[in-house]
């Protein structure tokens, strides 16, 4: 009876250890430090409680080191191919800036934009420009840092602005024919990519407009106008920039390599060099601001520096100098800590068998609509904080819930749909998911600072469990026998 013990799978109780250990870190540091803190600290506390999995997995229940490197392996596989995304997004920011390209921005919204309606204008233009790229991490990257700029200077809260900017760009990202995460969702479900963007809209139109007559709401009701602040940010930006028409060549450029349907890695890329090519082009002050002198090898180390490190510009307008500033690769390296933490505990996790006991324990006597809808949904939001990668969660929770449609009578394109109304959405509401942790970075505003202003991402899942309790447009199908 020596081997007793070997493959058993872990308690219920056991497994839920590590999210306890999980959550309990996370309050402690929001009640000491603020929500602020919990970018700068939760990987200390993820790694934490991934070797107590681990201990708990290999040294009571016998789990043999291969299921946890394969479980390693799968996160892995999710996880890193963002990290080259990442990178590419921090050099965009840096080109954009130093090339004109967002202080354009900037300017022309000041001058053309009304500020009552300023927050459903950003929404509107995100998830118009996200449904066209399929890519929520390029839309923020590129014009929602911009409009956090304007919406700086008109005096609204960071996180207000931030909330407007995700919204948006998440409503592009879910619905749009171009998105990965929303092909990955209709595959793992085997339902066709239109059929499940038409039955998407049911959910995500009606929680859109709430998103929308919210903002409306807060734009009409507070005070916010161009007032003498604006007029002078405009006249620094023009003191410091050369604000002209041609640096909007390099966003239309870019909208027509996302129309391409190039890799995003490779399209952020481009964009990188296009924002180069608009520093030497219409930005030769700034050039000659950053580099030593004129010769090519003291220009060539300037370009890599600004790409790599911190870019600071000084204008005599201290608000304005945190706007332009620029982190470089090296600003987004915390970010990449904090992902490589969050794989680790979810391959963990996985490889440990706590997550499937978990999982499977949630889908006992689970028969009704109702129930496994608002389920699905649940575990979508319990697999974005568990495995900390959107990818990971929408093909285990498609996995998971496969065969449980087909024995309810359930249309897959349902289970397609409440995966992308909860996984999809709620990821960057998580601060150490990669979508939580890579946009409070981009927009400098913490996920927990940001997630009660992402009207949308937590209108959809409410709606889409109201739809079910309704039961308006669920069909059932013929019940099956689970495979």
């Amino acid at each position: 009876m020596k081997n007793s013990h070997k493959h058993r799978s872990p308690s219920l109780v056991a497994s839920l250890i590590p999210i306890f250990i999980l959550i309990a870190g996370l309050v402690t540091i929001i009640l000491t430090y603020g929500a602020g803190a919990v970018q700068d600290m939760s990987h200390y506390i993820l790694l934490s409680a991934a070797a107590i999995a681990a201990a708990i997995s290999m040294v009571l229940y016998r789990r043999p080191v291969r299921a946890m490197r394969i479980g390693l392996l799968k996160s892995a596989a999710q996880v890193l191919p963002t990290i080259p995304i990442l990178l590419m997004i921090a050099t965009v920011a840096a080109t954009w800036m130093l090339s004109g390209v967002v202080p354009t921005l900037i300017c022309y919204g000041l001058e053309s934009l009304n500020p009552s309606a300023f927050l459903v204008t950003a929404c509107a233009v995100c998830a118009v420009i996200s449904v066209l790229s399929g890519s929520s991490w390029t839309t923020i990257a590129t014009i929602g840092v911009a409009f956090m700029g304007i919406g700086s200077v008109w005096g609204y809260n960071p996180a207000w602005i931030a909330g407007a900017i995700i919204s948006g760009a998440y409503f592009g990202d879910k619905v749009s024919p171009l998105s990965d995460t929303t092909v990955l969702a209709s595959s793992t479900c085997d339902v066709n990519l239109f059929t499940h963007i038409r039955y998407l809209m049911w959910t995500s139109i009606p929680a859109m407009g709430v998103a929308l007559t919210v903002f409306a709401i807060v734009g009409t009701t507070g005070n916010h106008n161009a007032d003498q602040q604006s007029t002078m940010m405009l006249v620094h930006l023009h003191e410091m920039f050369n604000i002209t028409p041609w640096c909007l060549l390099i966003p239309l450029a870019t909208i027509g390599l996302i129309v391409l349907r190039l890799n995003t890695a490779v399209t952020l890329g481009l964009s990188s060099i296009l924002g180069i090519v608009g520093i030497f082009l219409w930005q030769p002050s700034i050039l000659a601001s950053l580099s030593s002198s004129a010769d090519i090898t003291d220009v060539a180390t300037a370009i890599v520096k600004l790409l790599v490190t911190e870019t600071s510009l000084t204008t005599g307008d201290p608000t304005l100098d945190s706007l332009i500033s620029t982190g470089g690769m090296k600003g987004m390296l915390p970010t990449i800590y904090l992902i490589l933490s969050a794989m680790i505990f979810g391959g963990v996790l996985m490889g440990s068998g706590m997550l499937s006991r978990i999982t499977h324990s949630i889908t006992k006597r689970i028969n009704s609509s109702r129930s496994t809808v608002t389920t699905t949904i649940a575990t979508g939001l319990m697999l974005n904080g568990c495995t900390g990668d959107q990818y990971l969660s929408i093909i285990l929770n498609g996995n998971l819930y496969r065969n449980l449609y087909r024995r309810n009578g359930l249309e897959p394109r349902l289970l397609s749909r409440s995966i992308e109304d909860s996984t999809s959405v709620t990821s960057v509401l998580i601060p150490w998911n990669s979508c939580g942790l890579t946009q409070s970075t981009v927009l400098g505003v913490a996920t927990l600072s940001y997630l009660p202003y992402c009207i949308f991402n937590i209108a959809s899942p409410l709606v889409s469990i109201a739809t079910a309790w309704i039961g308006f447009r669920i069909r059932r199908v013929m019940k099956q026998v689970a495979a």
